[in-house]
């Protein structure tokens, strides 16, 4: 088993080069003409460069190549076609946004480049095997199938992060702290002997909460970088491998754990409720759109951030409230796999109903301070600072 310390290391790698390489790429960006000016439908006041992806895909290739360096992490690169492939999808991913970022591209084109970054994990093996549907069955995926859920898969997560990403530091600090507890909870499921020695899932997972945490200091507000379509489509195809190989191959014997089909089901769920907020807000921006008859391409202001500053809060403060949803959401489904209690409705429901009543009534306790909770007014709301467009 590899040692917690080796992927400590090669996260340490991802977070230190991503950090080091933003500052260069935003002034390299400048210098090309590469951002985003300032208009009515987003948050930003002044040209801000949106290539940021540029340095968290930097990130990414250095803690390949530091984890490649070790010796621990030989049962995953020897003989196994996973990482390579990852390189691959990742990169196309990563590129079709950058491309974006640069020129804007059409909706279908966007979709087109993604479904291409599927096809290259699938030719590579990296996909799910099983598919667990919560109390009721495991089904064994055949090759007819394991491309579609593929497709589907990484549409679903690479299209979730872009749409959360509409202020300061809000898409970074939500997936580093979901790509954290992923992480947390397949070194569990490794611990429990449910994961092949081989599984990517985890270093992956660990470095997508690297680039994240060396971006963030540049990207929290004020930012002086976005990360760009560029960057947001590229974290959705992190954590859609890392979810997909832990998710999809995880032990399909193990049903019971002390009287709870935790483990059963687990796999499938988690990264859906850790990944709950950009998941609802894609979820909910569908749904908005299809009953306005829109398409959905097209920004609107309906977005979980656009709501929280709409009640009175600054963009700071929503995007904390953002991340405390996404922190509660985690340890909801972390604590049973740790003390094997199926159940923790209490402590997770009053911290809940703590952090809804903050949500709604915070602004109103601080309205003799003036329009919006940091003096910020939530009328004529900007569109986003970053990549909200699906």
């Amino acid at each position: 088993m590899i040692g917690a310390s080796r992927y400590v290391s090669v996260a340490g790698v991802a977070a230190t080069v991503t950090f080091v390489a933003t500052p260069l790429v935003e002034r390299f960006a400048r210098r090309v003409g590469w951002v985003v000016e300032p208009d009515a439908r987003r948050v930003h006041t002044k040209a801000t460069p949106d290539v940021g992806g540029i340095a968290m895909f930097l990130g990414f290739l250095a803690a390949m190549a530091a984890a490649w360096a070790m010796g621990s992490f030989r049962s995953i690169f020897a003989g196994n076609s996973e990482a390579l492939g990852l390189l691959v999808g990742c990169g196309v991913v990563f590129l079709v946004g950058l491309v974006d970022d640069i020129k804007e591209i059409s909706a279908p084109a966007k979709v087109t480049g993604i479904v291409l970054g599927a096809v290259v994990f699938v030719i590579f093996g990296v996909n799910m095997y099983y598919f667990r549907v919560p109390f009721m069955d495991v089904f064994l995926l055949g090759q007819n199938w394991v491309p579609l859920i593929t497709v589907l898969w990484l549409l679903g997560l690479t299209n979730a992060i872009n749409l959360i990403d509409g202020l300061d530091g809000l898409a970074a600090g939500i997936v580093a702290i979901a790509a954290l507890a992923f992480f947390i909870y397949s070194r569990r499921l490794d611990h429990l002997n449910l994961l092949g020695p081989q599984n990517i899932g985890p270093l992956v997972a660990v470095i997508a909460a690297g680039v994240c945490v060396g971006f963030l200091p540049h990207n929290f507000n004020p930012a002086k970088i976005f990360m760009g379509d560029g960057g947001a489509l590229f974290l959705g195809a992190l954590m859609a491998v890392s979810t997909s190989v832990v998710g999809g191959r995880a032990d399909p014997n193990v049903q019971r754990f002390r009287g709870q089909t935790y483990f059963f089901f687990a796999p499938l769920v988690i990264p859906l409720v850790i990944l709950g907020v950009p998941i609802f807000d894609m979820l909910f921006a569908i749904v908005r759109r299809a009953t306005r008859r829109q398409g959905l391409a097209v920004a609107d202001k309906g977005h979980l951030h656009h709501r929280l500053m709409r009640l009175g809060h600054g963009q700071k403060r929503a995007v904390l409230i953002l991340w405390a949803w996404t922190a509660l959401l985690s340890g909801f489904v972390l604590y049973p796999a740790f003390t094997r209690i199926g159940s923790i409705w209490v402590p997770i429901g009053l911290a809940a109903l703590a952090l809804a009543l903050y949500t709604a009534f915070r602004p109103r306790w601080r309205r003799g301070r003036g329009p919006g909770a940091d003096g910020e007014s939530p009328e004529d709301l900007p569109m986003s600072s970053g990549s909200a467009r699906l």
